[in-house]
């Protein structure tokens, strides 16, 4: 019986905890602000010729629809499964640090350190606590940096997609060691990437002067202008995503194990999966 208990304690304490538990209408929120995500980023390319697509009269509405939205995600996670004062303390303290981390490699060749840190806590606090911290870590950047523009809904939104998807990730209660950091340097170079190429899509239609074989053509086959997007991103911010994804992969596999080892302790001691019970004093 002792070695039973024994076996059951330690398989408790090998368990992740998740300070946002999803429930059912945190989920749902997800999936609508996802949906509606991509097709903010992708309708320019299913525009007609004459739809008279133009940033300055667009951008405005998707910064008022895209901020409530994201708003609203945190609200309905909070009404569904209870953001107590750990997990805000938590949630608080690595936002701030990403923030901080962000301004590190402001405008030299991409190189952003905070994506490491991102993914690094979306794989040990879960899917829900990712995408609050991706998108609350941006926008607390953006505030610190001066970068608060119609792009920003759209930051908020790809990062909080990077850091759900490493919660996402497989075998977060026993995958250890050396295969989990590999698993995480390949997802967040890739990550890395994909954010780039996501926010190049958010921009390259309005964008003027650009060579007829890069430039966003209204009305055109998607093939077509898929082509010139791809010649875009090649011509233009690869030199930027890959920095960004080569520094995300030295942080990960350098400073991985550290960071993994205090991030599982401190949800460990904060308790997030305790129950709290209320006594009267005797």
């Amino acid at each position: 019986m002792n070695a039973f208990r024994a076996l059951r304690t330690a398989e408790a304490a090998d368990r992740q905890a998740r300070a946002i538990r999803l429930g059912p209408r945190s989920v749902a929120a997800l999936v609508l602000i996802s949906a509606i995500g991509v097709a903010a980023f992708g309708w320019p390319l299913l525009a007609d010729s004459a739809s008279g697509l133009a940033h300055s009269k667009d951008a405005p509405w998707l910064f008022a629809a895209l901020l409530p939205l994201l708003l609203a995600v945190v609200v309905a996670t909070i009404a569904d499964t209870g953001l107590d004062a750990k997990a805000i303390a938590m949630l608080g303290v690595l936002a701030a640090a990403g923030a901080a981390l962000r301004p590190l490699g402001a405008g030299t060749a991409g190189i952003e350190p905070m994506f490491f840190l991102m993914v690094l806590s979306g794989r040990v606090l879960g899917p829900g606590f990712g995408f609050v911290l991706g998108a609350v870590s941006m926008f607390a950047s953006a505030l610190l940096t001066g970068g608060v523009g119609p792009w920003m809904p759209f930051q908020m939104l790809s990062m909080g997609w990077v850091s759900m998807g490493a919660g996402l990730l497989p075998g977060p209660d026993r995958l250890r060691g050396r295969r989990e950091l590999a698993m995480l340097a390949v997802y967040g170079a890739v990550a890395s990437l994909l954010y780039g190429t996501i926010m190049n899509l958010q921009g390259w239609p309005y964008i003027g002067g650009l060579t007829s074989g890069v430039s966003f053509a209204p009305g055109d086959p998607l093939p077509d202008n898929l082509a010139r997007f791809i010649a875009y991103c090649l011509a233009t911010s690869l030199g930027w995503d890959l920095p960004r994804a080569i520094v995300t992969i030295t942080l990960t596999l350098a400073l991985g194990p550290t960071v993994l080892k205090a991030l599982r302790r401190a949800t460990r001691r904060a308790a997030f999966d305790a129950p709290v019970e209320f006594t009267e004093p005797r």
